[in-house]
């Protein structure tokens, strides 16, 4: 899920119990991926978003500005994408079938963010404060976020049996991304001592208990 939830996250290059270690082509792939990003991300924290071109983060990366244009076809998509998508889907898969959604979500957050290292959590509050001071990036977030509700309407509509356009699947859904975001908002605002795997039990607790206060 991009900025994690927008959770999302900057996910460990490592896989996880019971699948299989990615080809040596795709691991290298992960691992120019990976410079681009932290190259990114330290210019950024040094210069800012705007004053930072793509062909000054290519040579920071050690690769050329079209190398960091084939893994990323936008500035804003090194800050948005992430490996973490395709283990949020797996993971939510994997869960029990009459798990409630908000519970499969809680715990497959809470693992993701548990098997991250510090500097992809260092990363991960960069991009949340870029996602909230970079108009460019807030717009690029939302659509990224509608692509991450679809894949969740998807694995609430098998489920539960309903159509994937549902309004109530959609509903559920949106609600599930919109809080992730905020309880990530929220963390990189109480600084660098908050307790983001609370914050995200707690976020998941309002929703659970139906958004009474």
């Amino acid at each position: 899920m991009r900025a994690m939830a927008t959770a999302r996250s900057s996910a460990s290059a490592t896989t996880t119990p019971g699948t299989p270690r990615p080809g040596l082509r795709e691991r290298k792939k992960l691992q120019t991926r990976q410079a681009i990003r932290r190259a990114a991300y330290r210019l950024f924290e040094e210069q800012g978003y705007d004053a930072t071109p793509v062909d000054r983060i290519a040579e920071a990366a050690d690769v050329s500005p079209s190398t960091v244009f084939r893994y990323f076809p936008t500035k804003e998509d090194i800050v948005l994408t992430d490996e973490f998508d395709a283990l949020l889907e797996t993971g939510l898969r994997a869960r029990p079938a009459d798990e409630p959604m908000v519970e499969s979500m809680r715990r497959v957050t809470v693992e993701a963010l548990t098997g991250i290292t510090a500097a992809d959590r260092t990363e991960l509050a960069q991009r949340m404060r870029l996602v909230r001071e970079v108009p460019a990036i807030r717009g690029r977030t939302a659509e990224n976020t509608a692509r991450d509700a679809e894949m969740i309407c998807a694995v609430l509509a098998e489920r539960s049996g309903r159509a994937v356009d549902d309004l109530e699947v959609r509903v559920i859904s949106a609600a599930i991304l919109a809080a992730l975001q905020e309880a990530l908002l929220h963390w990189v605002e109480a600084g660098p001592d908050a307790d983001l795997e609370a914050l995200i039990h707690r976020t998941m607790d309002v929703l659970a208990r139906g958004l009474t206060l």
